[in-house]
């Protein structure tokens, strides 16, 4: 695939990506390390959210604790702790957020609702209104986690282009086409999109075609902000989709 993403990938700018500015500042640029940080939490928060809530915290504590682990995070020592062993982004959270919240259970309640400090700003009521209208899973939190960071990361792509399309005046298009992205499509679905948009089957074929490789170049420009290394991308991508269909 000659793409935009697959090149941002493989090109020596790889090293400009959010993940690889912290593993690569984490020691020196304290500042851009927390900033890169930042830009990723600020994606992929409520994945984390959802691991406080499934861990047993109710709904003020677990906006509470994650608020905490965010300033925990940005701390520098911690900055200069990221080992860049950790490769995945999600792997490094998802460790450190089970650590905090090991050292932090005994010590409940213990941030005052009113002065606590918001490092990110949260929609917190739309967080806990999602998380309660997840079905109840068997699943582990951690495996929750993993799925529900695919989700965020796809939900992410998705809005980035439907951003473009928009961009572009063709929002009618995405919004006929963007289905089959994500869903098999049905019989005649093609035929029904063409009609909607007013071109032949064969057109909407191709708009389909066009729209899935621009999908594509978002996804994995997307995951290489959350991978140390291009050789990671293709692995993260199976992995992730995997945790979708579990």
């Amino acid at each position: 695939m000659s793409s935009t993403g697959a090149s941002e990938c493989a090109s020596p700018g790889f090293t400009t990506t959010h993940w690889s500015v912290v593993l690569t500042a984490g020691q020196s640029d304290l500042t851009g390390a927390a900033a890169a940080l930042e830009q990723l939490c600020r994606v992929y928060w409520y994945p984390i959210y959802a691991f406080v809530r499934r861990r047993g915290a109710d709904w003020p504590e677990a906006q509470d604790l994650t608020q905490a682990f965010f300033a925990h995070l940005f701390e520098h020592e911690t900055l200069r702790k990221v080992d860049r062993q950790k490769g995945k982004f999600r792997t490094f959270l998802l460790a450190a957020l089970t650590n905090f919240l090991a050292n932090q259970w005994d010590r409940r309640r213990t941030l005052k609702r009113g002065g606590r400090c918001q490092i990110i700003s949260l929609d917190e009521a739309a967080a806990e209104a999602r998380y309660r209208h997840e079905p109840v899973e068997p699943r582990t939190p951690e495996k929750l986690f993993e799925r529900r960071w695919a989700i965020a990361l796809v939900e992410q792509v998705l809005a980035r282009l439907k951003q473009e399309y928009a961009a572009a005046g063709k929002v009618d298009v995405f919004a006929a086409l963007e289905p089959g992205l994500t869903e098999e499509a049905a019989p005649g679905g093609y035929a029904a999109g063409a009609a909607r948009l007013g071109l032949s089957e064969g057109a909407a074929r191709v708009a389909m075609h066009r729209l899935r490789r621009r999908f594509g170049e978002l996804l994995r420009g997307e995951i290489a902000h959350t991978v140390a290394s291009p050789a990671e991308v293709d692995e993260e991508i199976r992995q992730l989709f995997a945790a979708i269909a579990a």
